[in-house]
């Protein structure tokens, strides 16, 4: 008789095993399922950079999440203007194809109205009615409700004598002069897009460039990366090894030192720009 529980007990563990195994290998077929689409999707959504855009010299780089199956939604985008080059650099707060789509839209009025705005107070103005508009036009959506975009928009003119930037909650540009890094924060950093405070009033900052100068853009990804003991990457004091160097190859560097930072993995999505001042 205990023979016989025994052998009924193993077998109903067993096939609960079984059962469970199967089911997990499902749930992990369907996120990897939704994360290739999100991928898809990002890649429409950020369309390349030139490596050449005017006068300046870009280079990009995008590092996807190994911890988690929903992608980011960090976002850059660069136009011409009349006089000179403007670009974005951002995060969506959230995961998924929510925040993709977030991104999109925020990329799109970008596109539509940077080369056309005046100045970068507009500009800002301008993409936080559009990003505050579209949140409220879903407010039904859980996500939506909490949702923002921290962002840092950049105005360079063609004779690259100053860059200007206006910073909406999001990590500050950094400027490698030589062997020496400059941390770009603005004096009166705004909060990020689409929070619905209104008539906010955004405040230009301007900064002197010299040829020779590297500006690396990055979402919280990169600096927030951790190492096994817990360590932030330390962005600033590694920008200064590869001081001279073309941003395509900066980058290159610099994704090598952060994967080896975090021992290959990392755990939010990480995106940079680089730009390089001849």
């Amino acid at each position: 008789m205990n023979w016989s529980i025994q052998a009924v007990t193993v077998l109903l563990v067993s096939i609960i095993a079984v059962y469970l195994s199967h089911v997990r290998e499902a749930q992990l077929q369907t996120l990897t399922q939704v994360r290739k689409i999100a991928e898809i999707a990002q890649r429409l959504v950020l369309q390349p950079i030139p490596p050449e855009l005017g006068p300046l010299h870009i280079a990009t780089l995008y590092m996807a999440a190994e911890q988690e199956m929903e992608i980011g939604g960090d976002l850059y985008a660069a136009t011409r203007t009349t006089s000179g080059t403007r670009l974005i650099v951002g995060d969506v707060r959230g995961k998924g194809l929510p925040a993709v789509g977030d991104a999109a839209q925020l990329l799109g009025a970008f596109r539509g109205i940077a080369y056309q705005e005046a100045d970068l107070v507009h500009l800002a103005n301008s993409l936080d009615t559009s990003v505050t508009w579209h949140l409220s036009g879903t407010s039904d959506d859980p996500h939506a409700q909490e949702s923002f975009i921290t962002a840092v928009l950049v105005d360079i003119p063609d004779d690259m004598r100053t860059i200007r930037l206006v910073q909406c909650g999001h990590p500050p540009p950094l400027l490698l002069r030589g062997g020496h890094v400059d941390v770009l924060t603005a004096e009166q950093p705004a909060p990020p897009l689409g929070l619905g405070l209104g008539a906010y009033e955004h405040h230009v900052d301007a900064f002197t460039l010299l040829p020779g100068d590297l500006l690396p853009m990055h979402t919280d990804g990169v600096t927030e990366a951790r190492d096994s003991r817990g360590t932030f990457y330390p962005l600033a004091e590694r920008l200064p090894r590869w001081a001279g160097q073309a941003p395509e190859t900066l980058l290159a560097h610099l994704r090598s030192d952060l994967l080896a930072h975090t021992g290959g993995r990392l755990g939010d999505d990480a995106a940079m720009v680089a730009v390089g001042i001849p």
